[in-house]
């Protein structure tokens, strides 16, 4: 069994803007694998994470999140 992990919107939001710096928009080709590899695993929880991850990582890319802005998520 997989432990579950609670991960908040700012944790999403400093794990995005960390992996834009390291890779820049190569990071979304790498969650665009992970999803894929999760998703042929049978692990559609954490496929959707790293879903989530990628739509922050695109708006951080894209101008529309800050690095010091505060998230909801909603």
């Amino acid at each position: 069994m997989t432990p579950h992990v609670a991960i908040t919107a700012q944790d999403m939001h400093q794990i995005a803007w960390t992996l834009v710096d390291l890779h820049g928009a190569q990071a979304i080709g790498y969650a665009d694998d992970a999803v894929m590899e999760l998703d042929e695993k049978g692990s559609p929880e954490s496929a959707d994470a790293w879903r989530a991850l990628r739509s922050v990582m695109e708006d951080a890319l894209a101008g529309r999140l800050g690095r010091e802005e505060t998230i909801t998520v909603h």
